[in-house]
């Protein structure tokens, strides 16, 4: 994600869209779950309710009514689209990839429109978005939607209390336009950094060739269970992300106290704490939408992008930042120009 010299790259940002799905959990349930007081699971990890799909909410299900939703703001039809990009964390299953299901999903499958995902966990939507201004500025594309179904809930360990409860379902959508050299609409810069060190942090073992059925079905069975370690994730986090959000931000040419918003991956309540701190942001500059959502990995920074600008608090011509930090370890982010 980074040249030498990074330049602008025209780039709108021509519609957003949600889907929530249809069962809300709120936090009291996992209270009652594990025998805790009252009040325990909101205060432990900061989320008064997140969402679950039901049987039919497939992650491509989801992400296609999102993209509806965004593809409606955007005033085009399903086909007006050079390519279908899903960013999802977690495929709806190993082959095919899940936006060949999001485009049979959308109409679209005698379109013949180009459907792929980019899998970098809850960075997807970043990476994408990287990747394609690329191809927005050699003029191989000049509409893309990107869609994030994350189905989250399939492969949480529920007598784990530090995971169980943080984690919520639901997509999302953005539909990029670009090649308008004439708008002030912009990608500024974007910076990525992986540090394997913590690869083993955040997991799921099972779904690749690592662990398969003949390996027996009950260690299958344990294999595809999310697993994290939280500490020693947000410490490695703590130490690495300060000098990474430096870099970005001097690629971009704007120092943080001008940005509009920061929109962040919606990590964790402790996260999303320390790095409003870290930054010295003024209150109300993070945006956050983990109290009623939970972590929704890959959707969650798309579906906060969607909630600001949906909101108001971002308005044609303002510069704000995504940024996000997802297995691998990885930090991802980028700077634009609404």
């Amino acid at each position: 994600m980074d040249q030498d010299t990074p330049t602008a790259i025209p780039l709108r940002i021509l519609g957003t869209g949600e889907y929530v799905p249809s069962r809300c959990v709120p936090s009291e349930d996992f209270d009652r779950r594990w025998g805790k007081p009252a009040g325990w699971t909101r205060r432990h990890v900061g989320i008064d309710c997140r969402y679950y799909a039901g049987i039919e909410e497939t992650a491509s299900f989801m992400a296609a009514r999102a993209a509806n939703e965004a593809l409606r703001r955007a005033g085009l039809k399903a086909d007006g689209v050079d390519a279908i990009i899903s960013v999802g964390s977690v495929p709806e299953q190993a082959i095919p990839c899940t936006a060949a299901l999001v485009q049979r999903q959308l109409g679209l499958s005698a379109s013949a429109i180009p459907a792929f995902d980019v899998n970098a966990t809850c960075l997807g939507f970043l990476v994408a978005l990287d990747l394609v201004a690329g191809a927005f500025a050699t003029g191989r594309f000049r509409r893309v939607l990107l869609v994030a179904g994350e189905v989250a809930s399939a492969g949480l360990d529920w007598d784990d209390t530090d995971t169980a409860a943080l984690f919520g379902d639901g997509a999302a959508a953005v539909v990029l336009e670009g090649g308008r050299a004439a708008t002030d609409a912009c990608l500024l810069a974007t910076h990525m950094e992986t540090h394997s060190d913590g690869a083993a942090f955040c997991q799921v073992r099972a779904g690749g060739t690592r662990v398969r059925l003949e390996d027996g079905v009950e260690a299958y069975a344990e294999a595809s269970k999310f697993e994290m370690s939280g500490k020693a994730t947000y410490r490695l986090a703590a130490q690495r992300l300060p000098d990474f959000m430096r870099r970005l931000f001097a690629r971009a040419g704007v120092p943080v106290e001008e940005l509009r918003k920061l929109v962040p991956h919606q990590a964790s309540a402790k996260a999303l704490d320390h790095l409003e701190v870290a930054l010295r942001l003024p209150p109300g500059a993070l945006v956050r939408i983990l109290a009623d959502h939970g972590n929704q990995m890959a959707a969650s920074i798309p579906l906060a992008l969607h909630h600001a600008i949906d909101r108001g608090d971002l308005r044609p011509g303002d510069r704000f930042a995504m940024v996000g930090s997802g297995a691998g370890l990885s930090f991802a982010g980028a700077v634009l120009r609404l």
